[in-house]
């Protein structure tokens, strides 16, 4: 067990992280090195030995490794990002880099996402230290910049430059994951992600006949743009059920005592119905989607332009790739070609595997009303580049949270915390959890 001492320290490192501004605004628009340095520095005072790792000044990294005790184990890898999205102070009740604990409720940008599973990895590790307690099997620790962009800058960096900092790791834990879910009918369920949609961001190119905006013009960049558009905003998209959320809707199904037809696609939508508030868990994620999000066009009101541009957040299941490039090739036509201005892999991990049991576990013994599920994420992490290593990944950031505490719409939110009481039930399960691993 984790002792008073962890307890504390998860909750200061959280607010000392948001304290120190990581906004990754994209374009190389960032600076973790302060964050990374502060991580280096807890896991140096616990004799962990850390690695700091820059592809661009400023854009730190930071790995370490803790030697299990048997050897022959595969090792763990454990990772947090040390970025954040911005945040507009003017619409904060609090400043969103203040770390202000008011209320029992730690305040500010990552307190979700993720600085609070930053601060339970370091507060578990050096618990760990004090208590001589070793793992079973070998712990890499990686604290990554520029999650929240491309990963140029973090985990793909590492991944391609530094792999063998990551020898013998097979499984991995990152975030979004076990944190409490209230359905509005009195059930707890605890999410667990094993799988990933694939990340297609598109840029759409139109080109026509550049004129006169009084001239008939047949040959319109911007009628062709807005067609391809529509033709995608308003496409549906077939049912396709990868394992990870076949497993979860019959899950579900299981708790609310649905009978679930999950080969029929009208039994999926009929079953999404029925299941309430619990859908959003995985509505996202029964098939592929395209959602126009910028358009780019003209620079003068009565001149034809003779190119249109459009962008596309794409995202494709695991194993519909190919559907997902065949379907933008038919919606966008001959007069719109399109291109991946990002592209990321769709993940899958087996919700039958040892790891998953011990994460099933680990939340059971500190919230034994709640119920464990495994779910897809309808977007990524650096899960998707860790995977290019050969390492399985899960969405494991434990945090008991109460009703009406909106988890979900806090990510990228304003308002963005975390209740204390959620970082001592994290740091608690983490650390069971580890010990098993």
């Amino acid at each position: 067990m984790v002792d008073a001492q962890a307890r504390d320290e998860v909750v200061r490192f959280t607010s000392d992280l948001i304290r120190i501004d990581t906004t990754n605004r994209g374009g190389g628009d960032c600076r973790e090195r302060p964050a990374a340095e502060y991580a280096a520095a807890r896991l140096a005072e616990a004799g962990i030995e850390p690695t700091l790792l820059e592809r661009t000044t400023g854009r730190t990294n930071v790995v370490a490794r803790i030697e299990g005790t048997d050897p022959s184990a595969d090792a763990l890898l454990l990772h947090g990002h040390l970025d954040v999205v911005p945040a507009e102070a003017a619409d904060w009740s609090v400043h969103p880099f203040s770390g202000e604990v008011r209320d029992g409720v730690v305040w500010g940008r990552g307190a979700v996402d993720m600085k609070n599973m930053d601060a339970m990895i370091l507060a578990v590790v050096r618990a760990w230290a004090r208590q001589g307690v070793r793992p079973r099997r070998d712990l890499v620790l990686a604290f990554t910049a520029d999650e929240e962009a491309s990963a140029e800058d973090g985990a793909a960096f590492l991944a391609e430059r530094h792999a063998a900092l990551f020898e013998g790791c097979t499984e991995a834990v990152g975030e979004s994951g076990a944190f409490t879910f209230h359905d509005g009918a009195g059930h707890e369920i605890y999410p667990i992600a094993a799988g990933e949609r694939g990340t297609g961001w598109l840029k759409l190119t139109a080109r026509g006949r550049a004129g006169h905006g009084s001239k008939v013009n047949r040959e319109n960049a911007v009628t062709r743009l807005a067609a391809a558009v529509t033709r995608i905003g308003e496409h549906e998209w077939p049912t396709r059920l990868t394992p990870t959320v076949r497993a979860a809707l019959t899950e579900l199904a299981a708790l609310y005592g649905i009978e679930a037809a999950l080969d029929d696609p009208a039994g999926v939508d009929a079953l999404l119905e029925k299941l309430g508030p619990a859908a959003s868990l995985v509505e996202a994620t029964v098939r592929n989607s395209a959602n126009p999000t910028m358009l780019e066009a003209g620079y003068k009101l009565n001149v034809i332009p003779g190119e249109a541009v459009a962008h596309v957040d794409g995202r494709y299941l695991w194993g519909a790739e190919d559907e997902f490039r065949a379907t933008l090739d038919e919606l966008t036509g001959p007069d719109v070609d399109w291109e991946f201005r990002h592209h990321s892999v769709a993940l899958q991990a087996p919700v039958d595997a040892p790891l998953y049991a011990r994460m099933r576990a680990a939340v059971e013994e500190f919230a034994p009303e709640g119920h464990v599920v495994p779910y897809c994420m309808s977007g990524g992490t650096d899960a998707k580049q860790f995977s290019r290593l050969g390492i399985t990944g899960y969405g494991f950031a434990p945090l008991k949270l109460p009703e009406g505490f909106d988890y979900q719409a806090l990510f990228h939110g304003v308002d963005e915390r975390v209740p204390v009481d959620a970082l001592h039930f994290g740091v608690q399960v983490l650390d069971r959890f580890l010990r098993t691993a």
